[in-house]
């Protein structure tokens, strides 16, 4: 090896040093795209290859040049490139595969180092030899040499993510020291003899090969330095968009933290991402939410635009974290991974809170005022009359029908408001309503003749089957049509329509009165407003809350001076089993009004 350091040899030397160390960092750089590119890494794993087999082999015929080796240019060049393509490929793809790291590390260095050890000695050792002598302990040492230096290439490139000048250095000087203690390895008598012309002519073939060689390996670099620019500035451009999102962006795999932006850490209390990265991600879910997270994580990719999901959480220094999580699944590095965004909500819910509350009061204010004005008019003339009587100056015997009624109608208020609010168990039956309007109608037709009002039924001759309770869907049928009747001053007609439409049953229920203003509209359901004189406010409330309970709904429509219809909604369905019958006899109905149906 010495002699290869005398003269002007070691130039060459220098430069076979420079090209190999070339290759050895473009080759990095181009396998670095493998984490990047999903869709490229086939085309960057043999680019990379192809770099790094032309600038082993450029660097070897250069080092063959300051010896007395044998140099042959022949068909087997092909061969031999194709080889260490091989070697170099299949190499960095298990260094990428998802086997345990050791393993993968041990593997890829071994393919590396047989591959290059083989080409040396191919190249060494042509079919146009007569004669060759191998030092084997040298040659084994050679490729502990070889595979150690690989190795240690290797774990920089893995473990110092980012960094491909000091991988990059090291394999491209192990790689140039296996060469060279390669020539020590083997020596060899060659059959030819080369006269001066045709050395001439091999000299300049070989020119043109070395530098189509390099020309390839100087273009294919340049292509993965512009490729890298450009992944870096786009990189950039993702990192800074996902550093500075208000919401923490985050990364799961297998149940585990492995990436948090700033904001997830802000959001959890984390001054360091030491702290939950590769941990457990139930370590900070509220138990209760566990396993809604697992189907979350474990479940198929779902269609469409993704509903996002309340989860509560705990910060590492124990406070409760509101949260909307949204998740999507996607590959990074060759592994499934889960990306979630995950926004705070605890303000948001405080505020919610504190709303509803408001709206409670409010509410509770209404209805106490409503019920103190309602009750407060009956107690006040029976206050009146008690005064009287207690004066002397009356018998009383003229008040009593009077206070009685009045007494009635406190009676009425309370027993309602018992209604809207106290749970109760109904026994559900499934019953024609055809009937029940029939009934509705015969207990109201004397009340429809005193108004000079004739009430016009169509009922049909398809059962009209609902689920429910009898008398509160008749008491529901009698508010609505009492109170139909009371409008029509001026008496006429009112058509009661029973019909079906798919799966719901509709009553119809259509008077001539003066309509309903749009203002009035919108109120209608409220507790305690009424456009009578007499009323209480709670006839329709209540008929809301009963056709609610039955999982039905009320339309109104109206017209001022043309009237007011009433479409009670309920579902259809038929009747069961006898099993299902009994089970459902004890059926608690306690549900609230929707806003959309109070609106209506």
């Amino acid at each position: 090896m010495s002699e290869l350091m005398i003269g002007d040899k070691w130039m060459l030397l220098v430069l076979a040093l420079a090209i190999h160390l070339f290759a050895s960092i473009t080759i990095y750089s181009m396998i670095g795209h493998q984490k990047m590119v999903r869709a490229m890494q086939h085309y960057w794993r043999l680019s990379g290859a192809l770099v790094y087999a032309l600038g082993l082999w450029v660097s070897h015929i250069i080092i063959l040049l300051t010896s007395n080796s044998m140099i042959m240019i022949d068909w087997t060049i092909i061969v031999k490139l194709v080889g260490i393509m091989a070697s170099v490929f299949v190499s960095f793809r298990v260094l990428g595969s998802r086997a345990v790291y050791p393993v993968r590390l041990f593997a890829s260095s071994l393919l590396m180092a047989l591959g290059t050890n083989l080409m040396l000695y191919s190249a060494l050792l042509s079919h146009q030899v007569e004669g060759f002598n191998i030092d084997f302990s040298f040659a084994f040492f050679t490729f502990v040499f070889s595979f150690t230096g690989t190795a240690c290439s290797f774990y920089l490139f893995e473990r110092k993510s980012g960094s491909l000048l000091l991988p990059g250095l090291l394999l491209g000087i192990s790689g140039m020291i296996m060469q060279l203690l390669g020539l020590e390895t083997v020596t060899a008598i060659d059959t030819i003899v080369l006269t001066a012309d045709r050395l001439n002519d091999y000299m300049q073939l070989l020119s043109i090969v070395l530098g189509l060689a390099t020309m390839v390996i100087f273009g294919l670099s340049l292509v993965a330095r512009y490729v890298d620019r450009r992944y870096v500035t786009m990189n950039e451009r993702y990192r800074l968009l996902v550093e500075n999102s208000i919401d923490m962006i985050a990364i799961i795999h297998e149940g585990r933290w492995e990436y948090i932006n700033r904001s997830g850490l802000e959001m959890f209390g984390a001054k360091d991402e030491i702290v939950m990265l590769g941990k457990s991600i139930y370590l900070h879910l509220q138990p209760k939410h566990h396993a809604a997270m697992k189907r979350l994580l474990y479940a198929s990719k779902p269609e469409g635009h993704q509903t996002p999901l309340e989860m509560d959480w705990f910060t590492v220094h124990g406070k409760s974290l509101n949260t909307e999580v949204i998740e999507s699944s996607t590959n990074l590095s060759g592994k499934p991974i889960r990306q979630v965004i995950i926004r705070d909500i605890s303000e948001r819910k405080k505020n919610e809170e504190l709303l509803i509350n408001s709206e409670k009061l409010y509410v509770a204010g209404q209805l106490a005022a409503g019920i103190a004005h309602e009750i407060r008019n009956p107690l006040t003339s029976l206050k009146g009359f008690l005064q009287l009587i207690a004066s002397g100056r009356t018998s009383g015997k003229n008040y009593y029908d009077i206070m009685k009624s009045e007494l009635n109608r406190i009676e009425s208020i309370v027993s309602e408001l018992l209604m809207l609010s106290k749970p109760q168990i109904y026994e559900l039956a499934n019953r024609d309503i055809r009937y029940i309007m029939a009934d509705t109608i015969t207990l109201l037709e004397a009340q429809a003749i005193l108004h000079n009002i004739v009430i016009e039924a169509s009922f049909g001759d398809e059962p009209l089957w609902v689920r429910g309770v009898e008398n509160q869907l008749k008491q529901v049928f009698i508010n609505v049509l009492k109170n139909a009747i009371e409008v029509m001053l001026d008496g006429g007609s009112i058509k009661v329509i029973c019909l079906r439409e798919g799966e719901r049953i509709i009553a119809r229920i259509a008077d001539k009165g003066p309509g309903i203003s749009q203002d009035q509209m919108a109120k209608i359901g409220q507790p305690f407003y009424t456009t009578k004189e007499k009323g209480t406010g709670l006839g329709l409330m209540v008929t809301y809350k009963i056709v609610d309970n039955h999982q039905g709904s009320i339309e109104v429509r109206s017209m001022l001076g043309e009237g007011t219809t009433f479409d009670i909604i309920l579902p259809y369905q038929e009747p069961g089993d006898a099993a299902e019958s009994e089970r459902s006899k004890a059926t608690q109905i306690h549900r609230l009004r929707q806003d959309s149906e109070s609106a209506s």
